[in-house]
């Protein structure tokens, strides 16, 4: 372990210091060491202040932690992420892939050394709001203004939880537990209008004539108006009175997708400006909040990328990658996916169940294997996971096998 200010480590540790510590707490005798200031180089070149406490205050802070971690984690929000068991960068990206559905813009949130700038007496304030007991708050409270020694200096922390120590992370927790509440309460319902989108009139005018085309039997002019209306979404996206807004955190990580206006995009980002100054006294990153629109570029969250999927691999295989003859391979509906009588489901398959859709991009050559109930070597060697997609949301199409329950070359 590496030694702290003190040269403290685990070495020597006995059930009497222990006992020690525990008399020490009931006697409010506790003093908390400074924490080692050390830097370590984040990828933009700049450095990350750590706080290193010595071994007694990693034991207490841990303590600290578990029963903080009992108050609060229960009463936490669903759409926070961060530092939470059985939580993670995964599972807020899945919450983005499932739940945001025809999002037109993407805020991305950065807030400006969140770690560093928590206000002492507003987070004592919301920690009073639960617990009661005087002495476990002081005790919290010496805890924030122990200080740090940076090269043998001792230096106040007059705001901020040092990033390093073992209860950082539920003390940002419970901090931005607000902002997360702000956000449910007063945002999303403001911006959740309509059950469902108006019904797109191009859709509609190209399924009329399919049906009528279809009667008269003309299979040339029906594989016609398959493919434009493959172009087309069945619902309006452009419907005025429809309105949704999703949101997602990740420690002080944080993204909203909105459908709708831009200029009620804008209005989003101040009304969480406002709060965050006025209630949390902290301060957007102008730089780095952003407001993207997904069709024309990407936004970024947890260093993933978010676009729309109708734009997602559009130019290449995702089977094999190639950029060469480009098709779109399609299935009626994913019941078929689970089709009796197959015995082991081909890679293919498994891609599209695993992302509930019923399209797929793929090369002329890949379109050909899967039709005739083959597969490629390269897909069949990288793997299903190595060929999904990091960046943004399921970008999937169409699927088949030869039989075929495949509408692709109806």
């Amino acid at each position: 372990m590496t030694p702290d200010t003190t040269g403290e480590t685990v070495d020597g540790i006995s059930r009497e210091k222990i006992k020690t510590m525990i008399d020490l707490i009931r006697q409010e005798r506790w003093r908390w060491t400074p924490v080692k200031r050390v830097y370590i180089p984040k990828k933009s070149g700049k450095l990350r202040p750590l706080g290193l406490p010595s071994w007694s205050s990693k034991v207490m802070q841990e303590v600290v932690r578990q029963l903080l971690d009992a108050y609060f984690e229960p009463t936490f929000s669903d759409r926070s992420h961060g530092f939470r068991p059985g939580r993670g960068c995964h599972t807020a990206l899945s919450e983005i892939v499932h739940g945001w559905k025809g999002v037109h813009w993407v805020i991305e949130g950065d807030i400006s050394d969140c770690f560093g700038r928590l206000d002492h007496e507003v987070l004592l304030n919301i920690l009073s709001e639960r617990i009661h007991d005087n002495r476990f708050l002081r005790l919290i409270r010496h805890m924030l203004q122990a200080g740090d020694l940076e090269e043998w200096r001792w230096h106040e922390t007059l705001s901020g939880a040092p990033q390093g120590g073992v209860c950082s992370p539920i003390l940002s927790n419970i901090y931005l537990d607000k902002f997360d509440k702000f956000v449910e309460t007063e945002l999303l319902p403001k911006y959740k209008r309509e059950k469902r989108r108006q019904k797109n009139p191009a859709y509609q005018s190209i399924e009329h004539a399919l049906a009528r085309t279809k009667r008269k039997g003309d299979r040339q002019a029906v594989r016609a108006l398959r493919q434009q209306r493959r172009k087309l979404s069945s619902q309006d996206p452009q419907d005025p009175t429809y309105r949704r807004l999703g949101y997602v955190r990740d420690a002080d990580d944080w993204a909203l997708g909105f459908s709708g206006p831009k200029a009620e995009a804008e209005e989003i980002k101040r009304d969480i400006r406002t709060f965050l100054r006025e209630t949390l006294k902290l301060e957007l990153s102008e730089a780095k909040t952003l407001i993207t629109h997904t069709r024309t570029s990407a936004a970024k969250f947890l260093s993933y990328e978010i676009v729309s999927q109708q734009r997602v691999l559009a130019d290449r295989c995702e089977l094999c990658g190639s950029k060469e003859k480009v098709e779109v391979h399609h299935i009626r509906k994913l019941a078929d996916l689970e089709k009796p009588g197959r015995r082991a489901k081909p890679a293919w398959v498994k891609q599209m169940a695993a992302r509930r859709r019923k399209t797929l991009i793929v090369c002329r050559k890949c379109h050909e294997a899967i039709h005739a109930g083959t597969s490629t070597a390269s897909f069949r060697k990288q793997g299903l996971e190595s060929r999904m997609t990091p960046k943004g949301s399921s970008p999937v199409r169409k699927v088949a096998t030869r039989g075929c329950f495949c509408s692709c070359w109806d």
